[in-house]
């Protein structure tokens, strides 16, 4: 059995020794704290192919995570989504490192499914099923010719889901697609740290 100390140390954000040399090579790529036009609309892509009401593709430094891609519903339309809420969850560009279930991800190499995230200790505690009201979780890391894990696309919802081998097929598809997109835009400068 264990200890509320173990209890405790399994919802805090695992170590993640790679920060320091995943922001270099995001600003290397030149992937920042800006929202991305193709990004954004892979990520409504997303939400099309799972019904997830949001979708981001998220880059993750030492201290932060930051949605380039986001797609979310209009304020309103959340509002009716959410019965009897009176106002939606509102989901910005930008969430703190300890926040979501991304950085495990990206700590992990892995995609992570959770078809309701309170059937998981570790993952019940996070401050966004309080703040924001997730309560499923679907994403896979961003991960680069040389190994470097760079982010995660990823799908969140307030109700839980059933994602199945469908849904982990989608979001590991959409996780390459992305990767694709970064490749080609590297691709067209010979200058690009993806050519060297």
């Amino acid at each position: 059995m264990s200890s509320p100390e173990n209890e405790f140390r399994l919802t805090i954000t695992p170590e993640d020794p790679g920060a320091p040399e995943r922001a270099k090579r995001l600003r290397d790529l030149g992937i920042g704290n800006l929202p991305d036009p193709e990004f954004d609309e892979l990520a409504k892509e997303l939400t099309e192919l799972t019904g997830a009401p949001y979708a981001m593709v998220n880059f993750i430094d030492s201290d932060h995570q930051y949605f380039a891609g986001l797609a979310a519903p209009a304020p309103d339309a959340a509002s009716q989504a959410l019965s009897g809420a009176s106002e939606a969850p509102e989901v910005g560009r930008e969430m703190d490192r300890d926040h979501g279930y991304c950085p495990h991800v990206v700590v992990r190499g892995k995609a992570l499914v959770l078809g309701d995230v309170c059937d998981y200790p570790r993952f019940a505690g996070n401050p966004v099923v309080d703040k924001i009201g997730i309560r499923s979780y679907l994403g896979a890391p961003l991960i680069d010719d040389d190994g470097n894990t760079l982010g995660t696309v990823c799908v969140v919802d307030t109700e839980t889901h059933d994602w199945g081998r469908p849904g982990l097929d989608i979001i590991k598809g959409m996780a390459e697609k992305v990767m694709e997109r970064i490749r080609e835009r590297s691709a067209a400068d010979p200058h690009h740290p993806l050519q060297g």
